[in-house]
């Protein structure tokens, strides 16, 4: 064994945990062969639906070294994002925890920078880049790889310890470093995600049709919401939580420690009339830095009436 790889690895690993990142594990920067087929087979199928971007850059989606030249390891990470306390849902409109407050891409890719600017001070200059949900990376892939957990019927990825509420990272380098094994599947017989999902979206174990799925609906799509997903939305106008709620290993989420991750407090007040008069100058307000910036305006509106709209018609 490489005794400089072995503590570089043991180095990454320890100030991972000290900037508060709740799992570090490595790969091998390598063609990820076993999901070439699957990713093929699930773009040919239509299951992303208007996603047009996930057959862009194929090759780079599966070989981290065209990405990033030079590259020998993938570090993966994960952080915690599951909430102290849950947004009120009587009378109320459901946003998925992970988009309560700042938007995760730019805090976990602050944290990133700090820890790699830390890791340069002691190790020295190497080659590197950060990527949270940004550019063509199959995230729980590599995590899986590097044993962080293992992939659930929903797709999400699971851990043992922690459950599935997580932001995924990595920091891909020329560092050689010391590969993780792979951790073993804990899902078993059970099909709890498979049978709460309302829409159907989980086609097969770990496949998703993307185009059914209610987070895609209300944050992907761009067009009006097809009638398939009437009186199956659930009153979720901003993302989905449903098949991680109903996995048995998330009784072992804890709560996050991170400030910037805290509901905003003017979410704590919002019934359902509140956010049907909904205006440009408030949204803009109050998801000034918040992943639901992301589906603008007209997006949430449209999805609010669409909710309006179902429950008049049932």
């Amino acid at each position: 064994m490489n005794p400089t790889a072995e503590k570089y690895s043991l180095l990454i690993k320890s100030k991972a945990k000290s900037f508060g990142f709740q799992n570090c594990g490595i790969s091998k920067a390598d063609f990820l062969e076993e999901d070439a087929p699957r990713l093929e087979q699930w773009l040919k199928n239509n299951f992303n639906g208007e996603m047009k971007y996930m057959e862009n850059h194929f090759d780079k989606r599966l070989d981290p070294r065209l990405l990033v030249e030079g590259s020998k390891s993938v570090i993966s990470l994960s952080y915690n994002y599951f909430p102290e306390e849950k947004l009120p849902v009587l009378e109320n409109y459901k946003i998925s925890k992970y988009a309560y407050a700042e938007d995760y891409h730019e805090v976990i890719k602050e944290i990133l920078r700090e820890m790699v600017a830390e890791l340069q001070d002691e190790i020295g200059e190497f080659g590197f880049r950060v990527f949270v949900d940004s550019a063509p990376v199959l995230e729980r892939s590599w995590a899986r790889k590097s044993g962080i957990g293992w992939v659930g019927k929903n797709a999400n990825l699971i851990t043992k310890q922690n459950g599935s509420f997580y932001f995924l990272a990595e920091i891909i380098c020329d560092l050689e470093l010391i590969p993780d094994h792979e951790t073993t599947d804990h899902c078993g017989t059970c099909r709890k995600c498979i049978d709460a999902c309302p829409t159907d979206a989980i086609v097969s174990e770990k496949i998703i049709d993307g185009s059914r799925c209610i987070s895609y609906a209300t944050i992907e799509l761009k067009n009006d919401i097809p009638g398939y997903f009437k009186d199956k939305m659930e009153d979720w106008m901003f993302g989905c939580d449903i098949c991680q709620d109903v996995c048995p290993w998330n009784r072992f989420s804890a709560p996050h420690q991170q400030s910037r991750f805290k509901p905003n407090e003017a979410l704590k007040n919002f019934k359902k009339g509140e956010w049907k008069e909904l205006t440009q100058e408030i949204f803009s307000e109050i998801f000034r830095k918040s992943p639901v910036k992301r589906t603008k305006f007209a997006g949430l509106k449209r999805n609010i009436e669409f909710l309006e709209q179902s429950s008049i018609k049932s």
